[in-house]
């Protein structure tokens, strides 16, 4: 089987090439025509000599996830099916911002963190995504922003799948967007989202890059988080919180905690002022986010008066809070609702 180039970072790629005779500048010329020429094609690689051309079409491929489903918001969302090599298919969503396109990246196909909302976790994680198909979803998507002449600008890790869970294809991918000859996404616009995998975490804060990172809490205590995130048995609060310090401190970073907020389950005062508690020597700040009703989910999302109460209460308490803008409300907004509807159709992965 073909080993997809799209999987290498720049050095990966040096050191392969290197190790079949060729210069380190052969791996720089390749990737230069991946990356910033947008080239896939091996033969249209004019200055590469045609006796290696023959060895990159011999062992290698530059294959992209295949458009299985697309649907198209009024606020000018795409959330995109995607079809792997092998049949699975994952979903991968642009959103679009004043500051710019940020594409939601899916790590893995199906989800065990098995979150009692959330739609992802319907489907049992299959297999983890190699570093070559998240670069994949993110191509086929400035595939189609250059029909407008624009190009992804931010990418969150925070599609189907836990990223920690598949941590070395999540870092393959990280670098060779953020690579200046790759494709120059800043470091900053870059964000990786994780249930609360403590080790990962840790390991994510030694990296020494500058890419941030959210903390899916959804509940301010241990009792109502484990109600809701099955990943809380294994991570109390404690030691998630110890890792967030952790974090802070070796990589300089503050980390943003997204808080779903659930009607009649976590959005009271009460659990404000515990989040608040919770956080309070950090320098996180917490990021709501309206519910996407999921149909085989029995939560409702909170009201705009309860949202803006609990936000109100955070700021008082000297924390900085947000409310995430709504994306897609009219097409499968919630992550994992497309693919999950694919599925109960009759789809066979």
């Amino acid at each position: 089987m073909k080993e997809n180039l799209l999987g290498l970072t720049s050095q990966q790629m040096i050191d392969a090439f290197v190790a079949k005779g060729e210069t380190k500048y052969r791996g720089k010329q390749v990737f230069s025509w991946i990356y910033q020429k947008h080239v896939l094609d091996f033969d249209a690689m004019s200055d590469v000599s045609k006796s290696f051309r023959a060895i990159l079409k011999e062992e290698y491929c530059l294959d992209l996830p295949k458009i299985f489903k697309r649907q198209d918001a009024s606020d000018g969302t795409i959330k995109l099916l995607l079809e792997m090599s092998d049949g699975a298919k994952v979903e991968t969503v642009l959103m679009r911002y004043n500051y710019g396109n940020a594409i939601c990246v899916s790590s893995q196909v199906g989800c065990n963190m098995s979150c009692a909302f959330c739609a992802s976790g319907l489907l049992r994680k299959e297999r983890n995504l190699t570093s070559a198909e998240m670069i994949g979803e993110l191509l086929v998507m400035n595939s189609i922003l250059a029909e407008e002449m624009e190009n992804v600008s931010h990418i969150v890790v925070m599609g189907t799948g836990e990223p920690f869970d598949n941590y070395d294809n999540v870092m393959n991918f990280i670098r060779i967007a953020n690579d200046q000859n790759g494709l120059s996404i800043g470091a900053r616009h870059i964000t990786v989202s994780t249930c609360g995998l403590v080790d990962g975490i840790r390991k994510y804060a030694d990296e020494g890059i500058q890419i941030n990172l959210a903390i899916s809490l959804h509940a301010p205590n241990d009792e109502l988080r484990k109600k809701l995130m099955p990943i809380a048995k294994a991570y109390p609060l404690d030691q998630l919180m110890d890792a967030v310090h952790y974090y802070e401190e070796h990589a300089g970073r503050r980390v943003t905690f997204e808080y779903i907020m659930l009607s009649g389950v976590n959005d009271t005062i009460e659990c404000a002022d515990q989040l608040a508690a919770l956080i309070r020597g950090t320098c996180a700040y917490v990021n709501l986010i309206p519910f996407n009703p999921v149909k085989e989910k029995d939560f409702a999302r909170s009201s705009n008066n309860a949202t803006r109460a609990f936000w109100d209460r955070l700021m008082k308490l000297g924390v900085n809070t947000t409310i995430r803008k709504e994306f897609g409300t009219d097409i499968d907004a919630a992550c994992g609702q497309l693919r999950v509807k694919y599925q109960n159709q009759g789809g066979q992965k």
